[in-house]
């Protein structure tokens, strides 16, 4: 058997970096990334690198929104370095399952698509058992997957210039309300006769 790895902390060398992540040192970013998602993950170091690479590339000054390819990750990384959150429609969520991210400029569309390439980490061994899960969780090294991403910065990313589609620049809006005839709650009229809740979309059941 492998060993089994403490995965709650990365070593206090890569705390120590004087690496910038926005205007937060690394050890300010891990510190974040502890507090907004609950424990250090690997997936947010990266992540936090390729928000610094897609900030770069945008013009200085101008208003942008924000696509994450996965939810796995990435979408803490935009929140907590931009002003792009779920919550304010200046990020969206694509369920496409690609290590990606891409900032863009409200109005145009032109931004930069970042994405981890998996051509340049076949001989980043920490990196590339992460990334393709080729061991559980608790057998890989945080210490040396953190290194090891720390150390390869911003070479095992590639960048693409790409322009955002015309009908994803428009903000979704919730429009008219009516009350579902079912559950007697409000909900956007568009969603149909009855609510997505009552037409069986629900996550859950009350048990009450």
């Amino acid at each position: 058997m492998g060993k089994i790895y403490n995965r709650s902390l990365p070593s206090e060398e890569i705390d120590n970096s004087s690496a910038c992540f926005g205007k937060y040192t690394l050890k300010e970013y891990l510190e974040l990334i502890k507090a907004f998602h609950s424990h250090v993950a690997p997936g947010l170091l990266a992540g936090g690198i390729m928000v610094d690479i897609a900030m770069r590339g945008l013009p200085a000054g101008i208003l942008f929104n924000a696509f994450c390819e996965t939810y796995k990750c990435l979408p803490d990384a935009v929140q907590l370095l931009t002003p792009c959150t779920v919550g304010n429609g200046w990020l969206r969520v694509l369920d496409f399952g690609r290590f990606a991210i891409c900032l863009y400029e409200k109005n145009t569309g032109r931004g930069i698509r970042v994405f981890l390439d998996a051509k340049k980490i076949r001989d980043l061994r920490a990196i590339n058992t992460w990334f393709f899960k080729l061991q559980p969780k608790n057998l890989q090294d945080p210490n040396l997957l953190f290194a090891e991403i720390k150390r390869a910065g911003e070479t095992i990313y590639s960048t693409q210039k790409v322009k955002v589609l015309d009908q994803h620049l428009e903000k979704k809006r919730i429009g008219e309300r009516s009350i579902c005839k079912i559950c007697g709650e409000a909900y956007p009229a568009n969603h149909g006769i009855i609510c997505r809740a009552c037409q069986g979309q629900i996550p859950y059941l009350s048990e009450n």
